[in-house]
């Protein structure tokens, strides 16, 4: 995974800094020993490649046996990887790797939720830039482990023209020429709108892509049928799992969930260390 070794490398130094004043005192010398990761409720599996290679920036030496791969749905009491090395390594890896492993399948597993809330509708979960600054290609690895869809990773790869852009600009059919002079003729262009008026303005200014913002039920079908599939239509506001069914019965091709990676909680799951 590109970019991953300087956001372990980063994570270790702000956890162990000058040195782990724990384990330096009470395990002074080399000392084998094993340690397993075991998930302690169901989940979605996701960046167990990313915990092995937690240990592996510390000693390379150390053995790490995945027992699932990511993806995989497993139950509570499930023994997730096993571990041998150095105790002193192992100790110091482990709040970094499951700091990370947790929130990753904490993602994957809402994400897998909302996917599974709007099967048979054709409508896609996509994500957010609403991602844990520093961790977004692992937010949204997660969610794609979980089923989701990513949108755009930045604002370098995708033109989404919001609220704000609009207003700078002076309106929505301004905005929208101005992108298409400037774009690509590879890439799209997403117009957030929030009535049905600007909607129309959007499809005749020729956004690709529509996002209805915060629209109700009965607006959203309204501009389904408006766009009536000259254009791609994305929900996004009010996204829940008890609203997410009846947003993508509207008819809407995305929907994409902020939630996904601003408040997934993290799963439960452990590092248990026997000294050989």
């Amino acid at each position: 995974m590109t970019g991953l070794d300087p956001i372990i490398d980063n994570a270790l130094q702000e956890d162990i800094h000058t040195g782990d004043i724990t384990t330096l005192s009470v395990v002074p010398e080399p000392r084998p020993a094993r340690a397993r990761l075991i998930a302690k409720e169901p989940l979605v599996l996701a960046g167990i490649g990313v915990a092995a290679r937690v240990f592996h920036r510390l000693d390379p030496a150390i053995r790490f046996d995945a027992r699932f791969p990511d993806g995989a749905r497993v139950e509570t009491g499930t023994l997730l990887a096993e571990m041998a090395g150095d105790s002193a390594m192992l100790l110091q890896g482990e709040r970094v790797a499951l700091n990370l492993l947790q929130r990753m399948c904490g993602i994957a597993t809402l994400t897998a939720r909302y996917v599974e809330a709007v099967a048979g509708t054709g409508a896609r979960i996509v994500d957010t830039r609403k991602t844990m600054p520093g961790l977004r290609v692992l937010d949204k690895h997660a969610v794609r482990l979980g089923g989701g869809i990513n949108h755009r990773t930045g604002l370098y790869d995708g033109v989404l023209i919001k609220e704000n852009h609009i207003a700078a600009a002076g309106g929505i059919t301004e905005a929208v020429r101005r992108a298409r002079a400037y774009i690509p003729h590879t890439m799209k262009i997403e117009v957030e709108t929030e009535c049905l008026e600007e909607v129309a303005e959007a499809l005749e200014a020729g956004a690709d892509i529509i996002m209805l913002d915060n629209m109700d039920l009965d607006a959203m079908r309204r501009a389904v049928g408006l766009i009536a599939g000259r254009a791609l239509v994305e929900a996004s506001g009010g996204v829940n799992l008890e609203t997410v069914r009846g947003i993508a019965e509207t008819g809407v091709d995305i929907i994409s969930v902020g939630a996904l990676t601003h408040s997934a909680r993290a799963m439960d799951i452990s590092m248990l260390l026997e000294a050989e």
